[in-house]
């Protein structure tokens, strides 16, 4: 008799196709379901009104702004934490998943409180010419918080199971810290970093409640499309919201399946080198 290599693969299976159902693809139907009992027409009408085009426009700049930051930004965080050990290693590594654990809508409150022009880092900036906080550099600094761990924890893991004797054999070789990275470690690391980019950038464009509090909100200015959405239930316009939100689903789709594409290129790439 044959037997199963994971045993109560039937049930496990079952109890994971339930909750995907039940969690995931029932909300997006429902969503999708609503969107397309507009006509064409008027769903365009929605989705391309200026006020919609504008939180495009602020939501998707500031997303790329927070993910080229993070890129930067996080994969040098990753790296101290991989490669040294100082005092304090364990809180900085625990810090890092601070914005798991901490509600959006408490982060909003704590960067409102420290970038506006009297807080603590707000009035430092202020005095230089830079105003954070009910501007669009606000939330980007809101987007970089809550999705810097993605990128962070993502790469970490690969650094750690890297082979040293690779990095050995390009020092042996005569090649320079900057090059054994660009041309050694960091082609071992695309596919890990574009993973990170992509949950980073995804994450950034669904972010609603680190930012309603230090954007200011404003219409065409600051206003972005998580917001614009939850404006339209208030006013009990379903479709309009329903409408607009498909076309962040759409987006984090389409995002999604480049990334896919790039990292089986990346790994194709890195398998062949």
């Amino acid at each position: 008799m044959r037997r199963n290599v994971l045993p109560g693969l039937s049930l496990s299976l079952g109890v994971t196709l339930f909750y995907v159902g039940l969690i995931v693809v029932l909300p997006l139907a429902a969503l999708i379901f609503k969107a397309a009992s507009l006509g064409p027409s008027d769903y365009w009408a929605i989705i391309s009104s200026p006020r919609a085009v504008a939180s495009y426009r602020v939501t998707v700049l500031s997303a790329l702004g927070a993910t080229a930051f993070n890129l930067v930004f996080g994969l040098a965080l990753a790296w101290v934490l991989t490669r040294y050990k100082f005092p304090g290693w364990r809180i900085v590594d625990a810090i890092v998943d601070l914005p798991f654990a901490l509600p959006t809508a408490v982060a909003g409150i704590s960067l409102t409180a420290l970038f506006a022009t009297n807080g603590w880092f707000g009035s430092i900036l202020s005095d230089l010419g830079i105003r954070v906080a009910y501007t669009p550099l606000g939330i980007m600094v809101a987007m970089c918080f809550t999705s810097l761990p993605f990128i962070v924890r993502t790469v970490q893991p690969v650094l750690e199971d890297l082979d040293p004797a690779l990095e050995e054999a390009a020092q042996s070789l005569g090649g320079s810290d900057w090059t054994i990275f660009r041309k050694v470690i960091l082609p071992l690391l695309a596919p890990a970093l574009l993973a990170g980019l992509s949950l980073s950038f995804a994450r950034s464009l669904g972010e609603f409640g680190a930012i309603i509090f230090i954007a200011g909100n404003q219409p065409m200015s600051t206003e972005i499309t998580a917001l614009l959405v939850f404006i339209r239930l208030e006013e009990y316009d379903y479709q309009a919201a329903a409408a607009i939100a498909s076309v962040l689903l759409i987006t984090a789709f389409l995002m999604l399946a480049i990334t896919n594409i790039l990292q089986s290129r990346a790994l194709r790439y890195t398998m062949k080198g």
